[in-house]
C-alpha cells in the first residue's frame, strides 16, 4: 500500500506504525482493533498527520466508521477488490484471500450483497501468513507451501481472478504469481486507494507542494530484535525505522 502512495504522492511525508507487536488483527475481536486504530491515529496524528490511511482490510471493516466519527482529518480505509474481480473474471468464479477478521465482517458480506451477486465467489482464510510476512519471508519453502494449500482450492473452483484482500499480501505477489500462472488475475486495491488520498488531498487544499521530495518515517512496536532489518526488506531501501520502547 506505502508503494502505491509513494508512487501517487511523490512529495508527500509518509508515516508509518506497524504494530506488529499485535499482529495479525485477522483473528482479534473488533473491539480491542478498534481500540488499537484510536491509539495508532492518536500517535499518527501527533507527528503531524494530515490525513490517515487505514491500510488493513480488517482494521477498516472494525474501526473505519468510529474513526472518522472521532478525527475530522481525512480517513481512507480499505476493502477486497471484489468488484474489479467480478468485471474481470471470465470463468465467473471469483477466489478471495483474506483474514479470518475480513471474512466475518459485516463489510464484507455487504461487499458481497453489493458486488458479487453476478459471480460465485470462493473465500479462503490465510491462517499464518501474515507472520511469514512479518518475519520477511517472502520466498521460503514455507511460505510457498502455505500459500499453495490456500490457492489450491481456489484454483480448483475454477477461480481466474484471486483477489488481494489483506495488503501484507502484496509483498508475496510474485510467490503468488509463479504458483498460479500468468492465466490467473491478481487484483488489489493499493493503486485505487492512493488515487483516492491524492483526490482527498486536492479537494481539502492538503495536497503537497509538487517541487518537494517528500521522506517516509517508519515506527514499530515490535519486540523482535531485526524488525528494522525486516521494514526496509519490505520497503525495497534502506528505512528510517524506530523502535518503540514503550506503546500504544
Amino acid at each position: 500500500m506505502l508503494h502505491h502512495i509513494r508512487t501517487a504522492l511523490p512529495a508527500e511525508n509518509l508515516l508509518y506504525l506497524a504494530d506488529s507487536k499485535h499482529a495479525p488483527y485477522g483473528n482479534k475481536s473488533p473491539e480491542f482493533i478498534r481500540e488499537r486504530a484510536f491509539a495508532l491515529a492518536d500517535f499518527l496524528i501527533a507527528q503531524g498527520a494530515k490525513a490517515l490511511v487505514v491500510a488493513c482490510n480488517t482494521a477498516t471493516a472494525a474501526a473505519i466508521e468510529e474513526l472518522r466519527k472521532r478525527y475530522s482529518l481525512p480517513i481512507l480505509g480499505m476493502e477486497p477488490a471484489v468488484k474489479p474481480a467480478a468485471a474481470a473474471t471470465k470463468t465467473g468464479v471469483v477466489g478471495v484471500l483474506a483474514t479470518v477478521g475480513t471474512l466475518k465482517s459485516a463489510q464484507f458480506a455487504a461487499l458481497l450483497e453489493s458486488c458479487g451477486k453476478s459471480v460465485e465467489v470462493v473465500t479462503q482464510a490465510c491462517h499464518g501468513l501474515v507472520e511469514c510476512i512479518e518475519r520477511g519471508e517472502l520466498e521460503s519453502p514455507a511460505t510457498a507451501a502455505l500459500l499453495q494449500t490456500y490457492l489450491q482450492p481456489l484454483l480448483q473452483a475454477g477461480a481466474d481472478t484471486i483477489v488481494l484482500g489483506c495488503t501484507h499480501y502484496l509483498f508475496v505477489r510474485p510467490l503468488i504469481e509463479q504458483l498460479v500462472g500468468p492465466e490467473v488475475i491478481l487484483i488489489d486495491t493499493g493503486a485505487a486507494v492512493a488515487k483516492h488520498l491524492q483526490r482527498r488531498l486536492q479537494e481539502t487544499a492538503l495536497l503537497a507542494d509538487a517541487g518537494q521530495s517528500g521522506r517516509a518515517k517508519f515506527w514499530t512496536n515490535s519486540p523482535v530484535e531485526d524488525a528494522k532489518q525486516v521494514i526496509s526488506q519490505l520497503w525495497g531501501t534502506t528505512a528510517d525505522v524506530a523502535v518503540l520502547e514503550s506503546l500504544i
